[in-house]
C-alpha cells in the first residue's frame, strides 16, 4: 500500500469514528427531547406506589416516566426523555398515582395534576384542571357537632366524645358539609388529630356537594351500642372513650385505592375542636381559601 492510500484510508477510518462518536453521543441524549417536572406539595407515597407522568399524544395518554418523593419532598428524577414525535405532539400532562409493581399499561384514574401544554412546551400543573380533580376546593365548607347519638347516657355527660359533620340547630339533622364533587379515584375522609396521631373517622364520596350519606364506617368502633347512628359522617368515641375538645377535626382528600393509613396531602378543611357540644355549631377553615396552606402545584417544560 502506497502513502498515499494509506493517508486516504486514515481519513476514511477517522471518518467512521467520528461517525460512530456522534451516534453515541447522539444515543445517550445529547439533542434528544426531554422533559423537566417541577412540583410543589407532593408527598412521598410509600413503598407500595409511585407518580408516574402522562402526556397527551393525538388523544390518548402516553407514559412519560415514573419517579417518587421522600419525605423533604425531593424527587427521584426530574428530567425524561421523550422521542422526538411525541414530544412535538403533547397537548397536556396528567400526573398520576400508580402501583409501584404489577401495574397496568395504562393510567389509574387517580390523577393529582393536570395542565395544558402550550406551544412552547410549558404548562401550570393544578388540581383544579378538568384532567385532575376538577377543582381548587374554593368553594368547600365545612362544619361539625359534637354528640353521641349512639350513647344513651343523658344531660350531654358525653357529647364531647363524638363528632358528626351536621348542623342540628334547626332540630333536624342538616348536611355540614359541602364539598366539590369528586373524580373516581378520589374519597373523602375524616379525621381526628391529637398528639398521639391522626384518627379516621371513615370515607365518603357524594354525588351532590351536600354530604347527606354516611361514611364506610358508620359511627365507628367505639360507637356506643345504644342507638343507630345518623346517615352523615362521623364517628362516636365511646368506648374506649375518647375527649374530642382540643383535637383538630380535619377533612381529607383520599387516593382510592388509598396509599397510606395517614391524611393524604390535600387536607381542605381543617379546625381546632372547641368544647361546645350539641345543637352548638363548629365551622371549619378552608385552608386554601385563606391561604394558609396551599395545593400540590408543579410546571412541565419539554424541550424539543
Amino acid at each position: 500500500m502506497t502513502i498515499q492510500t494509506q493517508y486516504k484510508a486514515g481519513i476514511f477510518k477517522a471518518g467512521l469514528l467520528s461517525l460512530a462518536v456522534g451516534a453515541l453521543i447522539s444515543a445517550c441524549g445529547g439533542t434528544d427531547p426531554s422533559m423537566a417536572l417541577k412540583f410543589t406539595g407532593l408527598e412521598n407515597l410509600g413503598d407500595d406506589y409511585v407518580y408516574e407522568g402522562w402526556i397527551m399524544v393525538d388523544g390518548a395518554p402516553v407514559t412519560a416516566g415514573r419517579f417518587s418523593v421522600n419525605d423533604k419532598g425531593e424527587m427521584s428524577q426530574s428530567l425524561f426523555a421523550l422521542s422526538a414525535a411525541n414530544a412535538a405532539k403533547a397537548t397536556a400532562y396528567i400526573l398520576t398515582i400508580e402501583p409501584a409493581k404489577n401495574d397496568a399499561p395504562e393510567p389509574t384514574k387517580t390523577h393529582v395534576l393536570a395542565g395544558d401544554i402550550g406551544v412552547s412546551g410549558t404548562g401550570n400543573l393544578e388540581t383544579k384542571h378538568a384532567a385532575a380533580l376538577g377543582t381548587d376546593f374554593s368553594t368547600a365548607t365545612g362544619a361539625f357537632t359534637l354528640a353521641t347519638p349512639t350513647s344513651a347516657v343523658t344531660d350531654d355527660d358525653d357529647d364531647d366524645q363524638g363528632i358528626w359533620w351536621l348542623d342540628m340547630t334547626s332540630g333536624i339533622p342538616v348536611a355540614g358539609l359541602k364539598l366539590p364533587v369528586l373524580p373516581v379515584g378520589w374519597k373523602y375522609e375524616g379525621w381526628i388529630v391529637d398528639g398521639s396521631g391522626p384518627v379516621s373517622t371513615g370515607t365518603f364520596t357524594s354525588l351532590t356537594e351536600a354530604i347527606n350519606v354516611a361514611d364506610s364506617d358508620g359511627a365507628g368502633p367505639a360507637a356506643g351500642k345504644d342507638a343507630a347512628a345518623p346517615a352523615f359522617p362521623g364517628q362516636d368515641f365511646i368506648n374506649p372513650a375518647k375527649k374530642l375538645p382540643g383535637t383538630m377535626a380535619v377533612i381529607s382528600i383520599e387516593p382510592f385505592p388509598d396509599n397510606s393509613p395517614k391524611p393524604f396531602a390535600i387536607k381542605p378543611l381543617q379546625q381546632l375542636i372547641a368544647n361546645l357540644t350539641a345543637p352548638t355549631l363548629q365551622n371549619m377553615a378552608n385552608v386554601y381559601l385563606n391561604k394558609s396552606q396551599v395545593l400540590p402545584s408543579g410546571t412541565v417544560q419539554i424541550y424539543k
